[in-house]
């Protein structure tokens, strides 16, 4: 199967522009200019001394759990635009984080699939749910302000885009690590060793925001599309397929991430990459 090289090239285009504020890096200082006050797409930690942009998930739970919430219709608005005109195509392309467990998932080591592990896709959609939405909207302190759960006890990027680039430069942010930071660091060493032998394990059972756009994964504009005529059945997309979905019945499935191995596979170019607003055959 010949390699998607422009998929990777994309992948490290995406991650340098979301943090492209280099000089953070050195200085330990967080961007705040105008360009703070726009989502990126995929998951990318607002404490990253190199993000230019929002978290859209962090930005989400800031505004649920503010002691005035009111709806967000930018954040939520732009989550959908976003959802509808890409579905999981962000989470392929655009997410910084989903590239940083592709790069370790390239360490050579024996590789186990997570066909039988299904059951655990369904768990993103909890975390989403109760940490994105229930918890920082219910729970909230004396004044009427909840927590961001899912970024302050859960999200790896945090500590591996936040904390640890901050704590190196700051002797300050040294000093104040605790057990926050050893429990969160035991979640990022967690992802890392999975990501090593199992396929994007964060995005496929974790992520909030790759459970948000998989709503869309059926509606969105851009779709892949099953020729039934050039189709034998004989299931090498499938068998190529990372994120276990079985393409030739249902391409567009909640865990495509686009990533266009099936489309390169097929031996008979049955499969088919489409942007329109009609009805996708099988999916």
């Amino acid at each position: 199967m010949a390699k998607n090289k422009n998929r990777w090239k994309i992948q490290a285009a995406a991650a340098l522009l979301t943090n492209a504020h280099i000089t953070g890096f050195f200085t330990g200082k967080i961007y705040k200019g105008n360009l703070k006050g726009i989502c990126v797409p995929g998951l990318n930690c607002y404490s990253c001394p190199g993000a230019l942009g929002s978290c859209p998930i962090g930005s989400l739970q800031a505004v649920i759990g503010s002691s005035k919430f009111k709806f967000s219709y930018y954040i939520v608005g732009l989550l959908i635009l976003f959802g509808v005109l890409l579905g999981r195509l962000v989470c392929g392309f655009l997410c910084p984080f989903g590239w940083f467990q592709e790069l370790l998932h390239k360490i050579p080591s024996k590789k186990f699939s997570t066909k039988r592990l299904k059951a655990l896709t369904y768990l993103k959609y909890i975390i989403l749910l109760l940490f994105v939405i229930i918890l920082p909207m219910t729970i909230v302190n004396e004044v009427g302000m909840g927590d961001p759960w899912f970024c302050k006890w859960l999200c790896p990027a945090g500590i591996l885009e936040g904390a640890i680039p901050l704590s190196l430069t700051d002797s300050g942010i040294r000093a104040a690590l605790g057990a926050l930071f050893t429990w969160k660091s035991c979640i990022l060493v967690g992802i890392i060793i999975l990501s090593i032998f199992f396929y994007r394990p964060f995005c496929k059972w974790i992520c909030p925001l790759g459970a948000f756009y998989a709503l869309f994964n059926r509606l969105s504009f851009y779709k892949f599309h099953i020729d039934k005529d050039k189709c034998t059945g004989c299931g090498a997309c499938s068998k190529v397929c990372k994120m276990d979905v079985t393409v030739h019945k249902t391409p567009n499935h909640a865990e495509c991430i686009r990533c266009g191995d099936c489309v390169r596979t097929c031996p008979h170019g049955a499969i088919c990459k489409s942007i329109n607003l009609r009805k996708t055959e099988n999916g």
